[in-house]
């Protein structure tokens, strides 16, 4: 698995060559760019285990929606005020996300205590196995920093193509 700690370095290292090849590909090859991606996303996560790195848990902080807050308050048995107070703030963006980071779910075993119920932006993380990839590719290559995974997945790629 790839060290964490150096993984920013070597994600901003190769973020020019990786945005240069996003760019050189054409636009009648998008649909194969997202049967490739799909394909790396599988291979990648059947190499690395979430729970031994949880990065992301501890270091971004996702967008919740209505609805995340909902599910999470039903979940812990609070009302989705009660889910604000107590762990969410509004962001320069003018959204809901966690006062703190690492995320207050997050367990010391790197399992998370409302997984069923997590918002929707951690059950779509690292967001590589989505239709459509090519859309969202600039912020892929910003998720490289953070997933070991999605460095792994960039890398096989443009060696691939």
């Amino acid at each position: 698995m790839i060290d964490i700690h150096s993984l920013p370095e070597k994600a901003r290292k190769v973020e020019q060559e990786t945005i240069r090849f996003f760019k050189s590909v054409k636009k009648n090859r998008m649909r194969e760019l997202d049967d490739t991606i799909h394909a790396l996303h599988e291979e990648a996560f059947d190499d690395i285990n979430c729970l031994e790195c949880a990065n992301c848990c501890r270091s971004l902080g996702p967008r919740l929606t209505d609805r995340d807050i909902e599910r999470i308050g039903a979940a812990l048995r609070l009302k989705p005020r009660e889910v604000i107070s107590q762990y969410l703030r509004v962001d320069e963006d003018n959204d809901y996300v966690f006062k703190e980071m690492p995320c207050p779910f997050l367990c010391s075993d790197n399992y998370c205590s409302i997984y069923e119920d997590r918002p929707r932006a951690c059950r779509e993380y690292p967001h590589t196995d989505r239709k459509k990839f090519y859309q969202i590719h600039s912020l892929t290559i910003k998720n490289a920093e953070t997933c070991p995974a999605v460095f792994q997945i960039l890398e096989n790629l443009k060696k691939e193509w």
